[in-house]
């Protein structure tokens, strides 16, 4: 069954099933009212936070699929939403940064986060980002119930494909969403170098050059939890998930 809701325009926008939830937490109102309307005109269902504790409650009341959260807040930051948020339930992010700061990147991404962009974007790459990652929630939604069977060893390195599960050494290792399906993609062919266009394309979905620095950014964060010497950059080309010799 298709839910239809009327857009800015006035025209009628259509979307299968029930409409998805985005919470847009920004204070900038320009800022704000810029995404809402294009993520309005594509077929979601929007709410907007101005601070850091009402982002926290309303995240709470509403239940939203999906949250666009800036950095920069008034009350707490960006980064302790998030925290708290993710310790409600699990949601996916997308981060918003005014610097081209790498450190606030990766602290983005430690924190729960799955994609960010940074000051200024584009509104239409901004919606495409995010039915891409509401598209690989459903897919990760999917293969969890659908697992399949066994589970992937390289070396002190265990991937559990059915409880979406990853272990260094024996020891449990909490990566977000994005962080496991881009070790999967990694894992599914190791020691062969992928670049960074095939993991974007493969993991985001997203087939624009322009985007590659989210991979080195998750490629960073992914190396802190698992170990940096388990994953090989090929200056120029891009990465391969190194494993023991045979």
């Amino acid at each position: 069954m298709e839910q239809t809701h009327t857009s800015h325009n006035g025209t009628a926008a259509t979307t299968p099933g029930a409409q998805r939830r985005v919470l847009v937490v920004e204070d900038d109102a320009t800022i704000v009212d810029a995404i809402a309307t294009r993520l309005r005109a594509e077929g979601f269902l929007v709410q907007t936070a101005g601070d850091g504790p009402s982002a926290v409650d309303t995240a709470e009341a509403w239940q939203p699929d999906l949250l666009i959260l800036d950095i920069m807040l008034p009350g707490f930051d960006g980064l302790e939403v998030c925290r708290r948020v993710q310790a409600q339930r699990p949601v996916p992010v997308m981060m918003l940064t005014a610097r081209d700061d790498e450190t606030d990147m990766l602290v983005g991404l430690g924190v729960g986060a799955d994609d960010y962009m940074t000051k200024p974007f584009s509104m239409r790459e901004l919606a495409a980002r995010v039915h891409v990652l509401l598209r690989r929630m459903e897919r990760a939604a999917l293969a969890a119930s659908t697992p399949r069977s066994g589970i992937l060893r390289l070396g002190e390195l265990e991937l559990d494909h059915a409880q979406r599960r990853v272990r260094v050494r024996g020891e449990d290792v909490h990566l977000t969403p994005t962080e496991f399906d881009l070790l999967v993609c990694l894992a599914n062919t190791p020691r062969a170098v992928l670049s960074r266009e095939q993991l974007l394309a493969e993991v985001w979905d997203w087939a624009d050059a322009s985007g590659t620095r989210t991979v080195d950014s998750h490629i960073k964060a992914l190396r802190r939890k698992i170990g940096a010497e388990r994953i090989r950059t090929v200056h120029g080309v891009g990465y391969a998930l190194e494993t023991p010799a045979p």
